[in-house]
């Protein structure tokens, strides 16, 4: 199986961390970066070949994964000038992914379980399966209900729920084929055109362990999470040997003390 990993962003809102670090080689529990966890979930998962979409500090992560060999994975890159958004860095690239392909972000913390998404996309005749989390969001206002001029219901701190995407998907490679390469092309563009279309993504339904590592706050939960989920983060680790991209200490200290 192939995967595609975006790891192109800047990861601003993660300053001061990705100062000098690309978001996905930001360690976790002072152990592993992030995205060896994600390399060593492909593989545990049999995938054996992975695309890096990579752009800021592009050069880093290229010294830091090399061939991909060292988690028994075959990696090769595609390399963005420009930002191209979410979808746009692998229309160019089609004719070396397979009829069916991982896509996913490269600052997700999950024990989803990749293989059985796939499978799951397979089976269906969906354009693009959507890994999906249900997710409770409380407003920090008390919420009116106005109709005429007139107040007719009152919820204090309401709690909305939300299903919302974990930027995991699983693709037909036909699916991209008709847009045009070189242009900024985001995930959002693609959902509202292949709805316009009448042809309906299709949902998969998670509810284990995600974490998107967008915010220094998350990255601050993962680092205190990283020990209790470690073994449904990186089921059959026993012999691994964890290798963290060197940062000089003096530059930046991204350990976060529980």
């Amino acid at each position: 199986m192939h995967a595609v990993i975006l790891a192109g962003g800047q990861g601003t809102r993660l300053r001061p961390y990705t100062t000098c670090v690309p978001k996905p080689l930001v360690p976790i529990g002072d152990r592993y970066s992030i995205l060896e966890v994600v390399f060593h979930q492909l593989a545990h998962n049999g995938f054996t070949r992975v695309t890096l979409a990579i752009g800021h500090m592009g050069h880093l992560i290229r010294s830091f994964v090399g061939d991909g060999s060292r988690w028994n994975l075959n990696v090769n890159y595609l390399e963005e000038h420009t930002p191209l958004g979410t979808i746009g860095p692998m229309l160019g690239a089609l004719d070396q992914l397979p009829e069916q392909f991982l896509v996913m972000n490269g600052d997700v913390l999950t024990n989803l379980n990749y293989a059985a998404l796939m499978d799951t996309h397979r089976r269906s005749d969906a354009p693009v399966t959507v890994a999906t989390y249900a997710r409770e969001v409380r407003s920090e206002f008390g919420v009116l209900d106005v109709q005429a001029g007139e107040i007719i219901r009152f919820r204090e701190k309401p709690v909305f729920d939300f299903m919302v995407s974990m930027g995991i998907y699983a693709f037909r490679r036909a699916t991209l084929e008709r847009y045009e390469a070189g242009q900024p092309f985001g995930f959002d563009q693609l959902i509202l055109d292949l709805l316009a279309r009448g042809e309906h993504p299709a949902s998969y339904s998670f509810g284990g362990y995600w974490l998107d590592i967008g915010r220094p706050d998350d990255y601050d939960r993962a680092n205190l999470e990283f020990e209790q989920y470690i073994d449904i983060l990186m089921p059959g680790r026993a012999g691994a040997s964890p290798v963290l991209p060197t940062v000089n200490p003096g530059t930046l200290n991204v350990a976060v003390t529980p």
